[in-house]
């Protein structure tokens, strides 16, 4: 029984593993940050739409999912891959979904006084964790590599990718549970929360793709990385961390407003 466990364990990481996102930290850090900047009355909602349970809670909801094959149409939702010198709304959207047709939807059923109590509180969930993937620069990346899947490197010695150094090795391998993370994040003044939380998700995923453009710059195939590479590169995870946990905030705000 112990070798079938086991075995099953195995081929379901294989199944998924070029299907990764901000590692389970880093979206209940998004979830954490969010959590703290609710109004009384958006607080209120989701308390009784997800019974009680926190965003951080809730925010690794949609990863779960794949679990059950029946979930696998909302695999393309996760991301979104268009050339590096063009906008998002200059090119065809995906006939499978990408992440902006998925936040829209679940938006729209979120917001349908008519939709089903169940459909809220899923789509509501599934909305958490779109918002985290979209501020994870590797899932606005490029359809030619899988959004960086395909660039092998060395992560302190173990075998990686560039899309899963910045879903989960770094964050992993700074060793804060996602608690501590969103306390540690740089402070804010209101004002400078207030300029984050500007614009919407089609801005949001040209400044992600930005990102991705000086990643996939950052190394060469192939290539041992390390402190140095940690060191240069970690304010801006947190950075993304952060932005993620405050502009969710704003969306669900002004969802229940």
């Amino acid at each position: 029984m112990i070798r079938i466990t086991v075995l099953c364990l195995l081929i379901f990481q294989l199944g998924f593993g070029n299907d990764m996102e901000w590692s389970k930290t880093g979206h209940r850090t998004i979830g954490e940050v969010a959590q703290q900047h609710l109004t009384g009355r958006t607080k209120k909602a989701l308390k009784k739409l997800l019974n009680g349970q926190s965003l951080a809670l809730v925010s690794n909801y949609a990863d779960e999912i794949k679990a059950d094959r029946s979930f696998s149409k909302f695999g393309p939702w996760h991301y979104v891959n268009y050339p590096s010198d063009k906008k998002y709304t200059e090119v065809t959207p995906s006939e499978e979904g990408d992440i902006i047709i998925g936040i829209e939807k679940c938006l729209e059923i979120v917001k349908d006084r008519n939709s089903k109590e169940e459909d809220k509180v899923f789509y509501l969930k599934m909305l958490v964790h779109l918002i985290g993937d979209l501020h994870q620069p590797m899932h606005v990346g490029r359809l030619e590599d899988k959004g960086g899947n395909d660039i092998q490197l060395q992560w302190f010695g173990r075998g990686t990718n560039l899309h899963r150094l910045w879903d989960s090795n770094m964050i992993d391998d700074y060793g804060m549970s996602y608690s501590e993370l969103a306390t540690n994040l740089p402070e804010l003044t209101k004002g400078q929360i207030k300029i984050i939380q500007q614009g919407n998700i089609y801005d949001w995923v040209e400044e992600s793709q930005e990102i991705a453009n000086e990643l996939y710059g950052s190394v060469e195939v192939g290539e041992k990385l390390g402190y140095a590479y940690g060191y240069k590169y970690w304010a801006t995870l947190e950075k993304q961390l952060q932005k993620g946990g405050l502009r969710l905030a704003k969306v669900l705000n002004e969802l229940f407003s």
